[in-house]
């Protein structure tokens, strides 16, 4: 069993090979048409020379940009939940996981037609109100700013509430009988012990940023993402392509790295000791209309205005039904079910060899299985192409989803990873025992005793590894087979040509799909406490 995990693992690992190969080998690099006035140094040296600084400048303000945005929006309402008692509270406190369901891209599309010229606020402010003056442009890094924020602010808002919730209130008492106002006993006592839990919940955030492509195109914004795809797809150089992945591939793991760092210090920012659940104060008054205002707007803005304005481009549609819908829903069914499927087999395997090894490599190996999730789509795209074209494979990939779902298993694996894991550390060594000494092998273990277990992690990892395929839109773009395309793709080429209204089937039903673990989620919080 372990040999089989460290060549499944091998194999997982092989498009970090297709980026490395270009690098020390250096072969094959085109260089661009002389009828574009480019000299035959090459496209890496013109990006060099003329886009790379805007790449650098632009990811960096997007980053520092969507930081800010969700911490205002995850711990400002994070707060307000784990600490107060204000009308519409518990709506709002598993609503306000409900933005996760809305992919970034569709997210942008949806800004763009309501906020732009023609859309339907500057219409109304025009004809009844009279106002002519034109809002901002809303493709600009300040509308992607914050529609991202609005889309990822609950990565932060979950582990802000769980740490606020997890406090001592006796700490917080003692701030008060010290004269620190609700604000000071906040920034000076709540803040720095949570520090370690939001800073988590930014860099998840973060790393969805980096690996998004669909809405920083669509915003006209020229991230390493859209740097890639023009290396790729408009000038054909694999090695720019390379080139630009490793460099956005060293940002994604810096945010990693430092995820993974405040992660581990999480354990000295909380005390279990003399800790009890915190009593939320009842506001009144103003402060209950602010309160409630803040969340309500949040929710709003993030979610509930999403789905009207998908609901009147639908309604505007008249209902037509796109003849390829079908064809784009049994796509993305079949690929996502054929992965969900095989990525818990592969988890279940991985996670099984560890434990009954109990090999330090194999639980090493699982761990860098886990940075997959972090792998932007596109990344991981252009290593699988660079790896099949030294092998001269490529054309496998148009004559066959293989290549795609090994792409999407690479990428959604520790989905399904970790939720197998944390079943299996219910699930005591004793039983084991038990079992070894009544004569069971460890495959009739795991049929007759660990799975049914297990059924709700299984079905858990299915659910949400289901979900993520279903919303994955770079690596299907370049990886797809030829007149392949999912429900992602539809939505992406649709609001490439101003199909707005014609998207609306399309990016609704990935929503509805997204809702189901939001769902689930939002049990479990409604449940606790």
């Amino acid at each position: 069993m372990r040999p089989l995990a460290i060549l499944l693992s091998l194999l997982l690992a092989m498009p970090m090979i297709g980026l490395l190969l270009p690098i020390f080998l250096g072969t094959g690099q085109p260089t661009l048409p002389a009828e574009l006035g480019v000299s035959q140094e090459g496209t890496l040296a013109h990006l060099w020379s003329y886009v790379l600084n805007d790449y650098v400048i632009t990811t960096l303000l997007l980053v520092l940009g969507v930081a800010i945005g969700v911490f205002i929006l995850g711990v400002g309402n994070a707060w307000l939940i784990a600490n107060y008692q204000f009308p519409g509270k518990k709506i709002y406190e598993w609503a306000l996981i409900l933005p996760l369901a809305v992919p970034t891209y569709v997210m942008a599309y949806l800004f763009v037609d309501f906020l732009q010229f023609a859309g339907p606020l500057q219409t109304l402010l025009r004809d009844g109100f009279g106002i002519t003056a034109a809002l901002p442009d809303p493709r600009s890094l300040g509308g992607a700013i914050w529609t991202f924020s609005l889309c990822l602010f609950p990565y932060v808002y979950l582990v802000a509430r769980t740490s606020f919730l997890d406090r001592s209130a006796r700490l917080m008492e003692a701030a008060e009988t010290l004269g620190y106002s609700s604000i000071e006993a906040f920034v000076r006592l709540v803040l720095p012990m949570t520090r370690p839990a939001i800073f988590t919940g930014i860099a998840l955030a973060l790393m969805e940023v980096l690996a998004d492509f669909g809405a920083v195109s669509y915003f006209g914004l020229q991230t390493f993402a859209t740097g890639i795809f023009k290396a790729w797809l408009s000038f054909g150089d694999r090695i720019a392509a390379v080139h630009l992945s490793l460099m956005l591939l060293a940002f994604v793991l810096l945010v990693f790295y430092w995820e993974q760092h405040n992660r581990k210090r999480q354990r000295y920012a909380l005390s279990t000791t003399n800790t009890r659940p915190p009593l939320p104060k009842r506001l009144h008054g103003s402060h209950a209309f602010y309160a409630s205002s803040f969340c309500g707007l949040t929710l709003f803005l993030a979610f509930v205005l999403p789905i009207i304005v998908l609901l009147r481009l639908l309604i505007s549609e008249g209902f037509n039904l796109d003849p390829r819908y079908f064809s784009w829903l049994k796509n993305s069914l079949g690929l996502s079910t054929l992965t969900a499927i095989l990525a818990v087999i592969c988890a279940v395997f991985l996670a099984y060899a560890a434990r009954l090894s109990q090999s330090n490599t194999l639980r090493v190996i699982n761990r860098l299985l886990t940075v997959g999730y972090a792998l932007p789509g596109a990344v991981l795209g252009v290593g699988i192409l660079s790896l099949l074209g030294y092998f001269d494979l490529a054309w496998f990939m148009s004559a066959s989803v293989v290549v795609l779902v090994y792409a999407y298993l690479i990428r959604f694996l520790s989905s399904g990873l970790q939720s197998i894991e944390t079943g299996l550390t219910r699930i005591t060594p004793a039983m084991d025992g038990t079992a070894a000494l009544l004569g069971a092998k460890p495959w009739e273990m795991i049929r007759r005793i660990h799975l049914p277990l297990l059924r709700r992690s299984v079905l858990t990892a299915l659910l949400f590894v289901f979900v993520d395929v279903m919303k994955e839109l770079p690596a299907t773009l370049l990886l797809r087979p030829f007149n392949l395309d999912t429900l992602a793709v539809a939505t992406y080429q649709l609001a490439a040509d101003e199909r707005l209204s014609e998207l609306a089937l399309p990016a609704l039903s990935i929503v509805l799909v997204g809702l189901l673990p939001v769902i689930l989620l939002s049990r479990a919080i409604s449940r606790e406490r």
